[in-house]
């Protein structure tokens, strides 16, 4: 399996191999990661639904 995994702050090389390792290591942890991720991206990108002036 092929995992690609994106940080948002720079790091060193050091912890970007701890946390490759860990998620090797533990991919029940590394699947809740994606699966928040991508919850987080839909609500960012789904259309939000605009309330019926009543």
């Amino acid at each position: 399996m092929n995992f690609t995994l994106q940080v948002s702050k720079l790091m060193k090389v050091s912890e970007v191999r701890k946390l490759c390792k860990e998620m090797r290591e533990n991919k029940h942890a590394y699947l809740q990661l994606e699966v928040q991720y991508k919850a987080e991206m839909y609500r960012r990108i789904s259309p939000k639904k605009e309330k019926a002036a009543s």
